[in-house]
C-alpha cells in the first residue's frame, strides 16, 4: 500500500445529543472537538440520532396503514382521473 494516502482511522466518541448517550467506535471522520471519556481523550462527534434514540430501535415507531389510506382516498374521491381499475 502507498504511504500517506489513507485517512486517519482512529477511535472516536459519538455523542447522541437527544438522550446524552456516548459510545466509542473507530472512524475516519474529521472533528475539531475532543472529550475525556473513561479517562482518555478522544475526538468528539455530535449526532442527533443513534440506536438509543431512534424510534425503530426503541419500539416507539408508528405503523402506517397504507391500505387503509388508499381505501379512504378512493371513498372520498372515487375513480375520478384514475388510470387503474378499482377492485370490487
Amino acid at each position: 500500500m502507498k504511504a500517506d494516502i489513507h485517512p486517519n482511522y482512529r477511535e472516536v466518541v459519538f455523542h447522541d445529543l437527544s438522550c446524552d448517550f456516548k459510545f466509542i467506535t473507530r472512524s475516519t471522520v474529521q472533528t475539531r472537538e475532543t472529550i475525556n471519556f473513561e479517562g482518555k481523550d478522544y475526538p468528539l462527534v455530535k449526532i442527533e440520532v443513534s440506536s438509543q434514540s431512534h424510534p425503530f430501535y426503541t419500539g416507539k415507531h408508528k405503523i402506517v396503514d397504507t391500505a387503509g389510506r388508499v381505501e379512504k382516498f378512493r371513498q372520498k374521491f372515487g375513480t375520478v382521473g384514475s388510470k387503474t381499475s378499482v377492485a370490487g
